[in-house]
């Protein structure tokens, strides 16, 4: 890795520390030029880039998302009105800033879930179809395997087939209820297929104590690499403890079928070609909610800095993409990626990616390209560090402690780096609890969820920081920025250099708060890849 850019300046810590407070940090009442000021003008140097990218521009894009559920059923979900309103948004945006905007399709197989509780109460559950389920559709009684509703609810439902015994699962229709806990999912579905379930409901746990992540949210399982022949979904805590109740009747429905999405790809053209500087943030939201933080704040952030550089005559052609079906399981990135000939991706240069970044309980987290915190369970493309130390002498520049958050390939760079295109990006936090030292870095509050709204219906307009949205922003753009003029120091294309003396310190390194490998702090969403257990 080059320790620094080619037409970086670096500088010490003290010389550092004398620009907070300057005009990149908090620019003084009526530094910064007007907002006609910025459209109109060319944002060619970091000052000008960095003064005109506003908190203000990013939050009016998500009060935009929001409208956009609050139009279409609460969310903007993938195969919803909701996403498609987004879509059409984003090119609307896009065009208007004066960038081409392509709206590219896809296809994958899809699964229609129901959970239908029929009996003492009526009442319809978000589920998730589990990765290896069978397909059906089962109207019977539901029969609870080895459960434990108690707190702290530890089990071992249906791990061992003796976890069946005496129970009843000879008629035409029974469906198997199990809990989060012990084994994995696949063990469970496969004990209960073999005892003769026609379905099976898996359930969270519901373990308040958990410093592991969200034990109440609806699961999302994988049996993988093992299959089943009967109909598997994943739910809530709350919907499990309601179908526990004797006498309980419901319906497990899973009909897959062939779904057609849409990427929206932004280009900004270079000065020259073959050298492609790719940013990408997930355009859809969970079912639950408008998925303001998740990802609205990613999305809005790149649209902000599509505006702002629509003028900036870029060295290297700048190409953003907003993804679809994120939340389905990283499908609409993985399938651009594979619509691309070898020779496209050899011209893409990087990948920066930007999935959840105005958590209302933040941390600065950075993709550890390097491995200092986390070993990675995927291969780090080469040039991926100098992503890594860009984003960490931003922070630095700007004063803000950061820390490491695990490559692990779970968020939309994956299908990226498993085609070895350097890649890297930033992330606030989701379901992972805030430790005490934690909040002394950062403030919030320590044992509380970074997101405690993550896959709820209360990440709405309301569920972000101000403060991490607005740094973060900046970031976007300075990473973007950075790299649009050259990207010698990640693949050796030589660019150009950026005007303006502007300095840029050595990282000061991350915070290391949290415990390896992989620490509690993966970025990917639960259910972007399956549960397993």
């Amino acid at each position: 890795m080059t320790s620094s850019k080619r037409f970086r300046r670096t500088m010490g810590t003290a010389a550092a520390a004398a620009l907070v407070g300057s005009a990149l940090v908090a620019a003084p009442s009526g530094a910064a030029p007007a907002q006609k000021g910025c459209d109109n003008r060319t944002n060619n140097t970091y000052d000008k880039l960095l003064e005109c990218v506003r908190l203000e521009g990013v939050v009016e894009h998500m009060e935009e998302f929001q409208a956009i559920a609050d139009a279409n059923g609460g969310n903007r979900a993938d195969q919803t009105p909701g996403y498609q309103a987004s879509v059409d948004y984003v090119v609307e945006v896009l065009e208007g800033a004066g960038w081409s905007a392509e709206v590219v399709p896809f296809t994958y197989d899809a699964a229609d879930v129901v959970l239908r509780q029929l009996t003492p109460v009526t009442a319809d559950y978000i589920a998730f179809d589990a990765l290896g389920t069978g397909e059906g559709d089962v109207t019977g009684n539901v029969i609870p395997v080895d459960i434990n509703l108690a707190d702290p609810r530890a089990n071992s439902s249906g791990c061992e087939p003796a976890d069946f015994a005496g129970l009843d699962f000879s008629g035409p229709n029974d469906i198997a209820l199990m809990q989060r806990g012990t084994c994995p999912f696949s063990a469970k579905a496969l004990n209960a297929e073999a005892e003769g379930a026609e379905a099976v409901v898996l359930f969270n746990q519901g373990d308040p104590s958990t410093t592991t992540g969200d034990r109440f949210g609806p699961l999302n399982p994988t049996l993988a690499p093992f299959t089943v022949g009967i109909p598997v979904v994943g739910t809530t805590f709350a919907a499990g403890e309601a179908l526990a109740v004797p006498g309980a009747t419901a319906q497990v429905k899973v009909d897959f079928f062939e779904a057609e999405s849409f990427n929206v790809i932004g280009e900004l053209a270079g000065k020259t070609d073959g050298n492609v500087v790719m940013a990408g943030a997930h355009l859809d939201s969970v079912p639950a909610g408008p998925g303001i933080n998740d990802n609205g704040s990613g999305s809005a952030a790149l649209l902000e800095v599509a505006q702002q550089m629509s003028k900036s005559k870029p060295h290297n052609t700048v190409r953003f993409a907003w993804w679809g079906a994120e939340e389905l399981g990283l499908i609409g990135s993985t399938e651009w990626v594979d619509q691309r000939t070898p020779e496209e991706l050899d011209e893409i240069a990087l990948y920066l990616n930007f999935d959840m970044i105005g958590s209302p309980n933040y941390y600065f987290g950075v993709y550890d390209a390097d491995e200092s915190s986390f070993v990675a369970p995927v291969p780090v493309p080469e040039g991926s560090e100098d992503i890594e130390q860009t984003f960490e002498e931003f922070y630095t520049l700007r004063g803000e402690p950061y820390d490491d958050s695990a490559f692990s390939g779970r968020s939309d760079y994956q299908a990226f780096i498993n085609n070895g295109i350097p890649s890297g990006g930033l992330f606030t936090g989701a379901e992972v609890v805030k430790t005490a030292e934690q909040q002394s870095i950062w403030g919030g509050t320590a044992g509380a969820q970074f997101d405690p709204c993550y896959h709820l219906a209360c990440d709405t307009i309301d569920n972000y920081s101000p403060h991490a949205l607005e740094v973060n922003s900046d970031a976007v753009a300075f990473a973007v920025f950075t790299y649009a003029a050259s990207t010698e120091s990640v693949n050796g294309v030589r660019g150009a250099k950026i005007p303006g003396n502007f300095r840029i310190p050595a990282p000061a390194g991350p915070e290391h708060t949290f415990a390896g490998p992989l620490g509690g702090d993966d970025h990917g969403h639960d259910h972007d890849h399956h549960e397993s257990e």
